[in-house]
């Protein structure tokens, strides 16, 4: 007897794939939602004066004025910076989802195939060691 994978009707694949659509949409707005993208930002005082006094090299400053910024008004964006502060505990709970997942899934998927492998070739045997 052969492995036949179980059927699925249209309807069954529809509610999966919005399932799954809806979980990403999910996934990817409830942290701006919730308020808990990002770190936030800290601004600098800056000499808006020159492009020097911004921290800005003579290549920087020729793209900035091809987007047809000048110092004083590039100034405010120079300022603003982003806080790349990072919660250790939540990036440990994270790693440790992550890897348990992995291990459930492997050891799910081993299950499954050693039983395509024993309707193929039958059950597995001992092998005596010399």
């Amino acid at each position: 007897m052969a492995y036949e994978p179980p059927k699925q009707s249209t309807a069954g694949q529809i509610f999966d794939a919005l399932l799954m659509m809806a979980l990403v949409i999910v996934t990817l707005y409830a942290p701006l939602l919730l308020k808990l993208a990002g770190g936030g930002t800290t601004t600098q005082e800056l000499d808006a004066s020159s492009w020097r006094t911004l921290g800005q090299n003579a290549v920087m400053s020729q793209q900035w004025e091809k987007l047809g910024f000048t110092p004083a008004t590039a100034a405010p964006i120079i300022a603003v910076r982003f806080d790349y502060v990072i919660n250790w505990g939540t990036l440990a709970l994270s790693f440790a989802v992550i890897i348990a997942y992995f291990v459930v899934l492997i050891k799910i998927s081993d299950r499954q195939y050693k039983d395509v492998i024993a309707e193929h070739f039958g059950p597995a045997q001992k092998i005596n060691k010399i």
